[in-house]
């Protein structure tokens, strides 16, 4: 297996984004050596808005990054996750679907790794009626398994296990999620995975059995995907997998790492409390 160098990687710090990690620099390095395949005539530019309803969005990436949140060793599990934040691949919700939660899992010893995939060019304001997420999201799936292919073979140099490797993501990060889960080599298949709100929004794909285990999590009044989030979830029982799910009476879509007085506010300590039952949270000696 090919190794892949990260000679170019850089250690930045980017306050705008809160990337500051208990006084140190978060290292961020990109996915692939050169041009992400596919994206070789791609022009637009990256876009970065802050102090937006929900933080920082980052619009028009070309170049997919991953940025480490390592813990502190006295309290590393040997843990990682790769979170995917959310914005229908056209944006990115980098804050409160990225680094926010980081940042949480960093300080109970899990290291994360937020993953700034590709995204669609953004023309206009909002989400065009006609988006075709299959294609929308197609390269961001591709950047999510190529994550977990760097994230593994230099699991060492960040503290983790290999087998320990799982992935999140939310709203469209979850639609990247899922493609991760859900790709034909089970070899390369997270350790364990949590779509939050969010699974295949396009054409269903074939769902195997004995997948890898899979938490998900979303609320009664989200009016922008429950049908499709519920038809994954009835889509995995039936392929045979029990998928731990958390559904609350309320939190509409985006709830992310936002307090808004509900149940979903929790819905974070519920996973880490799904890990721990699963034998993940255990500082490693």
């Amino acid at each position: 297996m090919r190794r892949i160098r990260l000679g170019n990687a850089a250690a930045i710090c980017v306050l705008a984004a809160g990337w500051l990690i208990g006084g140190a620099c978060a290292q961020t390095i990109n996915l692939w050596p050169g041009v992400a395949p596919g994206s070789e005539n791609w022009k637009q530019k990256e876009n970065v808005t802050a102090d937006t309803p929900v933080g920082t969005i980052v619009n028009n990436v070309v170049t997919p990054t991953l940025t480490v949140f390592r813990p502190a060793k006295a309290k590393a599990t040997g843990t990682g996750i790769i979170v995917a934040p959310g914005g229908a691949c056209i944006a990115l919700a980098i804050d409160h679907e990225g680094n926010q939660v980081a940042r949480w899992l960093q300080e109970r010893g899990i290291a994360a790794f937020v993953l700034k995939y590709r995204l669609q060019e953004k023309k206009g304001d909002g989400i065009p009626p006609d988006l075709n997420m299959d294609e929308a999201c197609k390269s961001g799936i591709a950047d999510g398994i190529q994550a977990m292919k760097v994230l593994r073979q230099h699991a060492a140099e960040w503290g983790v296990s290999p087998d320990k490797i799982g992935f999140m993501g939310f709203s469209a990060g979850a639609m990247v999620t899922t493609g991760v889960l859900l790709q034909a080599d089970g070899a390369a298949r997270p350790a364990f995975a949590a779509p939050i709100y969010g699974g295949p929004f396009g054409v269903m794909p074939a769902i195997p059995a004995n997948l890898p285990p899979i938490f998900m999590a979303w609320a009664q009044d989200d009016e922008l995907v429950l049908d499709p989030v519920v038809k994954f979830y009835e889509a995995l029982k039936a392929a045979g997998n029990k998928p731990e799910a958390h559904i609350y009476s309320a939190g509409k879509h985006g709830f992310g790492m936002r307090k808004q007085g509900t149940t979903s506010d929790h819905w974070i300590d519920e996973f880490y409390w799904w890990l721990q039952a699963k034998g993940f949270t255990k500082v490693s000696r």
